[in-house]
């Protein structure tokens, strides 16, 4: 199942995919995609209905992000060893753990916004994972039970923030606007290999990263169990798991975001994502997105 959430930024309604690549309405089934959707039971409950007696949704909509109530937004740096090398840092020998903010959250082609004071805003294509039941000391043969689904994230990034005003990733990470997540949530049968998807970023089409699940140094499984001997996860809960070459700071000289340009970024089976940006403006929170 490809689940969804469309309309004006606030007043979301749940929706599925069908096989046609038409919404269709979810809401006189569940009034919204949240955690205890995506537990086992609530995704057999979605799974028994037939899609043919929801109603389509007629015209062009806003995605919102797929899931409401994001309760964690656990991020994994540095988990390509090639992105490792061009950010001149060594391969880790554990996974690198951080959190983006839930505020940064936003729908898959919304705009972001440049920060206040910021000089090297980043990109980042990755690929997230959804919790869908919970896991504490979780044996890796065991994790991707856990997994409700799979989304395509931009973990954008203000390098300045986030390595040249000491150790802390989070401040770097979690600006708002800087997690796009969707435009749906996959559900992880109808993903057979999660370390086989390609992957890809465009900077006004020109094409910054490609890369692929295959090649993480840390696969989702591993992750998954190695974050739950730390941090409980529970459904709605949200790792995304780093971003293969080809950023802007790892460019050769580096290029970053100033405003004006269109981000577009894909994975294999997960949809794509568009993103103007724009350049930082007092009070933009307070209307956004229009």
């Amino acid at each position: 199942m490809k689940l969804l959430r469309y309309g004006k930024s606030g007043q979301e309604k749940p929706g599925i995919l069908d096989a046609a690549g038409q919404i269709r309405d979810l809401s006189g089934v569940i009034s919204d995609i949240g955690p205890e959707t995506l537990t086992p039971e609530g995704l057999a409950k979605l799974r028994a209905i037939s899609l043919d007696s929801l109603p389509v949704v007629a015209g062009t909509h806003r995605y919102g992000t797929p899931i409401k109530g994001i309760g964690k937004f656990i991020a994994v740096g540095l988990n390509y060893s090639d992105h490792a090398a061009e950010s001149n840092m060594p391969v880790p020998s554990e996974p690198v753990l951080f959190t983006k903010a839930t505020s940064c959250i936003v729908g898959p082609n919304d705009p972001i916004y440049i920060p206040k004071d910021a000089t090297k805003t980043d990109w980042e294509v990755e690929l997230g994972v959804v919790i869908g039941s919970p896991c504490r000391y979780v044996e890796e043969a065991d994790a991707l039970s856990h997994v409700a689904g799979y989304a395509l994230i931009n973990d954008v990034s203000e390098r300045h923030f986030q390595l040249e005003r000491g150790s802390q990733w989070d401040r770097g990470k979690g600006c708002e606007t800087f997690g796009p997540i969707g435009p749906y949530l996959v559900t992880s049968d109808e993903v057979p290999d999660v370390q086989a998807l390609g992957m890809w970023l465009d900077v006004d089409g020109k094409r910054m990263q490609t890369g692929n699940t295959g090649t993480m140094i840390f696969g989702v499984a591993h992750l998954v169990s190695y974050i739950s001997r730390f941090i409980t996860l529970l459904p709605g809960d949200v790792i995304t798991t780093g971003t293969p070459p080809g950023v802007g700071s790892g460019k050769k000289p580096q290029i970053f975001l100033k405003g004006g340009e269109v981000i577009t970024l894909g994975i294999d089976g997960l949809g794509t994502q568009r993103q103007e940006v724009r350049p930082f403006k007092m009070g933009f929170w307070e209307t956004y997105p229009e």
